[in-house]
């Protein structure tokens, strides 16, 4: 199988793998300058750059790049004794270049309405693939939403166990009510989700965590939950509101993988709502 291939095959299906290229060579070695080696996410591979210590050690550097999705350059020296381990009398040197190979975005939007339809828009502009999703077959459709990724108009508990949620996934959940609302967010938290945001005032993130608490869903799972809003909210949906959460999921895009909680935007932590809920 080839290593583009492959790569292009995992990106597709929405997996993590990690690339590691030989980028220079200075002396003999078992392998050449280019030689590739595909890291999948179970740890399996594709491609070589040579066997032995040195390919050992890339392997582990590679799942933690997976991790991290930050690459890592390293220097190999293949001394005589080293060498002679793996059956090899090289004594040369090489530089490998390990990077991150991440699948495109997917941004899941639960709701099909005019917010909605501008968040498509802007995710779509920012390098997200999305896939919208509602109940009502007048507002999930091709015409609406011609940049989607996908499109599905049916009912939300029938076609979420088939949505290739992972932990690369982003979900914003923009239905018509507060019972859409929490019948998509049970759903999403039992996911492992990067991002999932319930876009709407204060008063509304309050009532929809205060009723799961209720149904014995952790503090732990509710603090995933982000609450964006735009500067400008009155009545319904601020038009900021799109732009606030295209926003914190481009910043949590950027950020490291196990870091992200640290961007503080939990609804969590924002402290009238904190201090709401801890009373």
């Amino acid at each position: 199988m080839d290593v583009y291939e492959e790569l292009v095959r995992l990106r597709n299906l929405g997996q993590k793998c990690a690339l590691a290229t030989i980028v220079e060579v200075r002396g003999s070695i078992p392998s050449y300058e280019t030689a590739k080696l595909l890291v999948r996410e179970d740890g399996s591979i594709i491609g070589t750059i040579g066997g032995g210590c040195v390919e050992a050690e890339v392997w582990n550097a590679a799942r933690e790049v997976m991790q991290t999705e930050k690459p890592k350059h390293l220097t190999f020296n293949l001394g005589q004794d080293a060498a002679y381990d793996n059956g090899l009398i090289c004594g040369g040197q090489l530089d490998v270049f390990i990077e991150p190979v991440l699948p495109v975005p997917r941004a899941f939007i639960f709701g099909a309405g005019h917010i909605s339809k501008s968040l498509s828009k802007v995710a779509t502009l920012a390098g997200f693939a999305t896939v919208v999703v509602d109940n009502r077959d007048a507002f999930a459709n091709r015409e609406r939403f011609p940049e989607a990724a996908d499109v599905h108009a049916a009912e939300y508990e029938g076609v979420f166990p088939n949505l290739p949620i992972n932990e690369t996934s982003y979900v914003i959940i923009v239905t018509r009510g507060h019972r859409d609302d929490m019948r998509v967010l049970k759903l999403a938290i039992a996911t492992p989700a990067r991002y999932i945001a319930m876009i709407g005032s204060k008063r509304k993130v309050l009532n929809v965590i205060r009723e799961l608490e209720k149904e014995g869903i952790p503090r732990a799972a509710l603090e995933r939950i982000h609450g964006p809003h735009g500067p400008r909210y009155r009545r319904g949906f601020s038009r900021g509101d799109r732009h606030s959460v295209a926003a914190e999921m481009i910043a949590v895009r950027r950020g490291a993988a196990s870091n992200w909680r640290s961007l503080s935007m939990s609804v969590f932590a924002d402290e009238s709502l904190r201090a709401v809920l801890a009373k």
